[in-house]
C-alpha cells in the first residue's frame, strides 16, 4: 500500500476516536446586569449607541478582580465610557440587581462597588444559579447620579464578569 493511503486511513480511524476520547472543553460562563438595565443592556436594547456589545451583552468576561465595566475587554471599551448618554434608572436608598445567566457556573461571589468602595457582597455558595438571581443592595450614604459595578466571580475559574448601571439614588 501507498503510504500516503496508509496515513489517510489511520488518520480517519483516529480522528473520531480523539474526539470521543479527548477532554470536554469547559462551557462557557456568561452574564450580566439586565435590571435596572446595566449599559451592556443599554446597548443590546439599542437605549445608546454601542459596537459590538450590542449583539454579546453577557459576554464582559475578564480576569478576576478588576473594577472596569469593560472587564479588561478592549473590543468592549465603550462601556467604560462616561461621556456616552447612559440612562440613570431612578432609585431609592435600596435597589435590587438582577442578574441574567445565559451559561452559568458554579459561582464564588458577587460583588458590588460604588467609586472604589464595596456596598454589597452576596455568596454563590460555590453553586451553579438559577437562570436568573437578585440581589437588593443599600446605597445609604450615596445620593445623585452613581455607577455601581457589579461583579459575578465565578468558582472554577480565575475569570469574573462585569456590569456597570448607572443609578440616580434619591
Amino acid at each position: 500500500m501507498n503510504r500516503r493511503l496508509v496515513a489517510a486511513l489511520i488518520g480517519a480511524i483516529a480522528a473520531p476516536l480523539i474526539v470521543v476520547v479527548g477532554p470536554a472543553a469547559l462551557a462557557s460562563a456568561h452574564g450580566y446586569v439586565n435590571s435596572p438595565a446595566s449599559r451592556q443592556a443599554q446597548c443590546a436594547a439599542g437605549t445608546v449607541s454601542c459596537g459590538d456589545i450590542k449583539y454579546e451583552p453577557q459576554s464582559v468576561e475578564g480576569p478576576k478582580g478588576l473594577r472596569s465595566c469593560n472587564g479588561g475587554v478592549a473590543r468592549f471599551a465603550e462601556l467604560n465610557d462616561n461621556s456616552k448618554p447612559w440612562k440613570a434608572a431612578s432609585v431609592g436608598k435600596s435597589v435590587t440587581f438582577n442578574w441574567t445567566f445565559t451559561a452559568r457556573h458554579r459561582t464564588t461571589n458577587y460583588e458590588y462597588y460604588v467609586g472604589g468602595s464595596k456596598v454589597g457582597d452576596f455568596s454563590g455558595n460555590n453553586q451553579v444559579p438559577p437562570a436568573t438571581v437578585s440581589h437588593t443592595v443599600n446605597l445609604s450614604g450615596h445620593t445623585g447620579r452613581i455607577t455601581v459595578l457589579a461583579i459575578w466571580n465565578i468558582a472554577d475559574t480565575a475569570n469574573a464578569f462585569y456590569s456597570c448601571i448607572d443609578l440616580q439614588v434619591s
